[in-house]
């Protein structure tokens, strides 16, 4: 997929307006019980980038990034400013945020993923789009050291140690991450008249598979 590693300014994106959406298929049966079902595994985030614009020159960002990506063919990297860390809003990421995996003696690549929690239930979420410089990994409750210890492939998240972790040791990791979006349209309409009676621009930025 054409993707273009490439953040929409933070500053715009601080005021937009969005989240994740789910699909499920709900089925009544004839006793009133129902059924339900969904075919994603993962959840799909939605924003409207129209309502971070304060100004007249937020309006020329907006439009030259539009125009960069092509409108809808190019994806590019999005800060969610409700969800961006491994951990805590308030808190800086520590490499003991987020449990990765277990060694086995072998593997060497290992995803990053933020997981989920609310009772007994979780989710591991794939985290495709670190930020670079914010990724903080331990081995076996250890911090290790990136460029000597690991690597990270900001374009896939994936987190490559340079020796394989050993039989029974957690891998942990903590950092910041973007979402993979692209447009949902290929026309932004605007208006100056209307934009400064406080009117915004409908920009509506959907996630991206990658």
């Amino acid at each position: 997929m054409s993707f273009h590693e490439v953040r929409f300014p933070p500053n715009l994106s601080f005021g937009s307006v969005g989240g994740p959406e789910r699909r499920t298929e709900v089925v009544t049966l004839a006793n009133g019980f129902e059924e339900r079902n969904t075919p994603w595994a993962h959840s799909r985030r939605r924003y409207d980038a129209g309502m971070g614009m304060r100004s007249l020159d937020d309006i020329e960002v907006l439009i030259a990034f539009f125009e960069a990506r092509r409108g809808q063919l190019f994806g590019f990297r999005w800060k969610d400013w409700s969800d961006f860390k491994s951990g805590l809003p308030s808190k800086d990421p520590e490499y003991r945020d987020q449990r990765l995996g277990t060694g086995d003696g072998e593997t060497t690549v290992f995803q990053v993923v933020k997981t989920y929690e609310s009772g007994t239930n979780t989710y591991a979420r794939p985290i495709r789009k670190p930020v670079a410089g914010s990724v903080k990994v331990g081995l076996g409750g250890d911090p290790k050291i990136e460029t000597i210890d690991y690597t990270v492939d900001l374009a896939t998240g994936e987190v490559t140690f340079t020796n394989p972790p050993p039989i029974g040791a957690e891998i942990t990791a903590g950092f910041e991450f973007d979402v993979p979006v692209r447009f949902d349209t290929d026309r932004i309409q605007t208006s100056v008249a209307s934009f400064q009676a406080g009117d915004v621009p409908n920009v509506p930025v959907v996630e991206v598979r990658v």
